[in-house]
Order: structure tokens, then sequence, then C-alpha cells
């Protein structure tokens, strides 16, 4: 199935996708067990469509953040999972199977963690409340050339679909969409309703909602171009009114300092929002308040992404100073003397902090490429197969172990590792040329045997994306046509 098909059929499934307390499964939902299965598909085409982040400190933080929410509710049939997404969008959603994801832009719009904890249980209610599941289920009896142009039209409205022509948009999909409309707008406010509950168990402040929904309202999310009932998170509006009359008291309570937040929000903010409005926005920040360690830790990170690597060892040595509870600001800061070229100061850092942060990973791979690039290869080797051996998934590591055994002259090895860093990143033409390359140099009958199933694995129509398809692999090169 091409990539359109597939992201079409995962996005007709969960129809407008953000759509609680358990209610029993009825005649109008999916059971907990089909929605179960259909959530890895969903899981794939998000993956493909849009830039899922895989940074350790904010992945971990809006877990913990999800997890304390779901602590304070029933046993849930679902192990829910939240994700961030790289997109400069006000907008969060969640889909099948309890896996919930928030846009980058809303994530850097947000002040506090009450805010943070108020979108989270939002999702979570809808996830909760079977909403999706009712959708999901409406879906089959709906034509596919109308809900095509539905999630098309949602896809478009959220930048995440640039592809899919806007022809698709409009034209065919108002009739049947009247019903979904107004249910939708249901479920928005039984999501708040069931959220506000295990907010406010969790121990999380109600204003948090209230400011949220505020910050919604004043963002136009499609322009003005496609239809405002497509919006995602509909009846904003009666939304605030309603927490508004509930609230007695409408002043958020003082803001405390809460370090886990303020550290997420400022990677966010760095490193995956627009470089050039965060180099302004972290430099008037130091000027203006030299002392804020969190301002001086942002301005290095986006410094060191801006390629300026020895200006940024300056302000992460003061956030480092600042807070020596944190060897995860040590570990960036070591990144930022292997990116300025000071590979001996950044692999003594790092040995020193790797092991005791939450990015224990990252540290671990730029341990190996400073390593790497001492001319310690057998040291680079070994350290990249141990992070293969802890995360076999960590796909840049297969590239960096492929070349250091490169450097060895383990040819078979290298192509061996290289091929399997295009494999996973779907690129069947270089995949294919060192797998090949590794079965000349192999002489282990076993790990023969296991080249040729990954190379039968590739051939058409049985691979896993779709006839012709192929993945652009982006910043590595490994110099074969």
């Amino acid at each position: 199935m091409c990539k359109f098909k597939k992201f079409i059929a995962a996005w007709t499934a969960v129809v407008i996708f953000t759509c609680g307390l358990i209610t029993p499964e009825t005649a109008s939902s999916l059971t907990i067990r089909e929605e179960k299965e259909l959530s890895a598909e969903f899981l794939e085409a998000i993956f493909e469509a849009y830039d899922v982040i895989k940074d350790p400190v904010i992945n971990d933080y809006i877990n913990k953040v999800g997890q304390k929410l779901i602590s304070a509710m029933p046993p849930q049939p679902f192990a829910y999972k939240f994700y961030a997404v790289r997109q400069d969008a006000y907008n969060a959603f969640a889909g099948p199977g309890g896996n919930i994801f928030i846009f980058s832009g809303l994530f850097c719009a947000l002040e506090n963690e009450n805010e943070l904890a108020a979108l989270i249980s939002h999702e979570i209610a809808h996830v909760a409340c079977r909403h999706i599941s009712e959708m999901m289920k409406k879906s089959k009896k709906t034509n596919f050339a109308t809900m095509a142009g539905v999630i098309a039209g949602i896809l478009i409205g959220l930048g995440g679909a640039a592809s899919v022509g806007s022809a698709l948009t409009i034209g065919s999909m108002a009739a049947g969409q009247s019903m979904a409309l107004a249910y939708s707008r249901e479920n928005e406010m039984q999501a708040d309703q069931i959220g506000r509950t295990y907010l406010q168990k969790a121990g999380y402040n109600l204003n948090g909602l209230l400011s949220l929904l505020k910050k919604l309202q004043a963002v136009d999310w499609f322009d003005g171009e496609i239809p405002t009932y497509l919006k995602t998170h509909p009846a904003t509006e009666e939304r605030i009114m309603y927490l508004d009359n509930l609230l007695e008291n409408k002043e958020p309570p003082p803001a405390g300092k809460n370090y886990a937040f303020e550290r997420a929000h400022t990677r966010m903010v760095a490193l995956y929002g627009d470089p050039d409005t965060a180099l302004l926005f972290f430099k008037g920040r130091v000027e203006d308040n030299p002392d804020n360690s969190m301002t001086q830790y942002g301005y290095g990170l986006i410094l060191a992404r801006k390629g300026n690597p020895k200006a940024a060892i300056d302000h992460l040595i003061i956030a480092s100073q600042k807070n020596p509870g944190d060897p995860g600001i040590e570990i960036d800061l070591g990144i930022a003397h292997f990116m300025a070229g000071e590979y001996l100061e950044a692999l003594n850092i790092l040995e020193k902090t790797s092991k005791s942060s939450s990015n224990v990973e990252i540290g671990h791979i730029f341990i190996g490429r400073s390593q790497m690039a001492l001319s310690r290869y057998k040291q680079a080797a070994d350290t990249f197969k141990a992070i293969i051996k802890d995360d076999p998934d960590n796909v840049d590591v297969y590239f960096y172990l492929g070349e250091t055994e490169g450097k060895l002259n383990r040819l078979a090895s290298a192509h061996y590792n290289l091929g399997q860093y295009y494999v996973k990143n779907k690129n069947l033409q270089n995949a294919k040329f060192h797998l090949n390359k590794a079965l000349e140099h192999e002489k282990n009958p076993k790990k023969i045997e296991t080249i040729k199933q990954l190379l039968k694995n590739l051939d058409p129509p049985t691979h896993f994306w779709g006839i012709g398809e192929e993945k652009k692999t982006e910043g590595k090169n490994s110099g074969e046509e």
C-alpha cells in the first residue's frame, strides 16, 4: 500500500482523531481488542507523516506527567504513551490505543505544568470515553471518498500532509459531516468534564485548563481557508465560558518553579522551535536576566544548533554550575565540545556524566563518536555495540558502528551494519548495496543466512514500504550510488 493510502487508511480509522472515564462497550464502538490492533497501524502512519521528537528529556517528562494523571484514574484498558511532534502548530491529538501526541508549537506556548497536565488530561479523556472507538466504528459506514476528503483536509490544516492535493478537501464532504460536527462538540465538553475530575485528583489546578483554552482560542489553526467545523478541538469559546463560570477564583495560584517543566520547555524551544526566533528569544533573556540558569541553558543549546558551539560552551558551563545536580546539562556541554572539535574534552566530560542522566543514550553515542574522532576505533566499536544491545531500534548507531568497523577493516560487519541502518530507514537501494557487500566478505554461515534473509525481505512485494517508495536518508552519505 502506498504511503498516501496507508496514511488515509489509518486516519480514516480515527476520523477527526481528537476525541475520559471508561464506559461500557456498545454496538456503536469498536472493542478494546480491535482498537489495540488498529493502534499499531496508526502509529506507523504517524511516524511516517510527522517528525516525532526523540528527545529523552522531553519524552520522559511528558510521560511522567501523563502517568501521574493515569494514576488518578480507575484501571485503564490501554497502556497510554505520550509523544511530542515537531511542528509549529497549536494542536494535540489522541489516537487509538491510548497514543497521545502534542505538537511542539503548542508545547512551546505553555507556561507551566498545570497547562500541560490540562492538555494531556483532555486527550486521555477522549480515549477513555471511547470517543475514538465510536468514530472509528462510524467511519466504516462512511463513503471512502468523502472520508478521504475529510482526513486530507484535517492533515493539510495541521501541516502534516503537504503533498495531499487541496482539491480533496472541501467539495465532497459537507453532507456526511454535520452529525460528526455536533457529536465532536459533545465529545469536547465531555472530555473537559472528565478530564477536570482527574486533573484535580492528580493535584493540578483547573486554572491551567482555562488558560490553555484561551491560548487555543487565540489561534486560527486553519488561517480561514478550511471550514471551522473541521477544527479538531471545536467549541472552544463555549468551553471557556462554561469553565469560567465554574471557577470561583479566576486567578491562577502563584506559579512555583518546576524545574522539570522548565528544562523540557527550554529544550523544546531551543532545539525544536524556529531557530531564528529561539536565538533572538534566548539572547534577549540572557541580556535581561543573566543569572537565570535555564535562560543560559537555552541560549547555549540554540547557539550550538545554529553552528556556534564555541560560544555555546560558555553559556552551558554557567547553566551546569548553577545546576550541579543535573548531569544532563553536562552531557549537552560535552556534546558542544564535540561539535567544536574538542574531542578529548568532550570525551572526558561525557564519560563522567553519561551514566547518571535521562539522556544517557545520547551521551554514550557521543562517547563513541568522540572515540572515533580520536582514532580509538576498537573502543568506539565496543561503545556502539553496547548501545545496540540495549536499544536495537536506535537507527543512527548502526551507521556509526558501520563506519567504525570499516576503519578497523572489518568489512563484513561494516557493510552489514550500514545495511541495517538503511533497512531501518527504508532505503531499499542502499540497503541492498551494503547487504550484498556484506555477503561478499562474510565467512560465518549463520551470519550469511541472516543477511540472505534480510535481502529476501527487501524484495517486492513483501517489503514494508510501497514499490518505488524509498525513504531518503538525510545527513548521512556513505558514498555509494
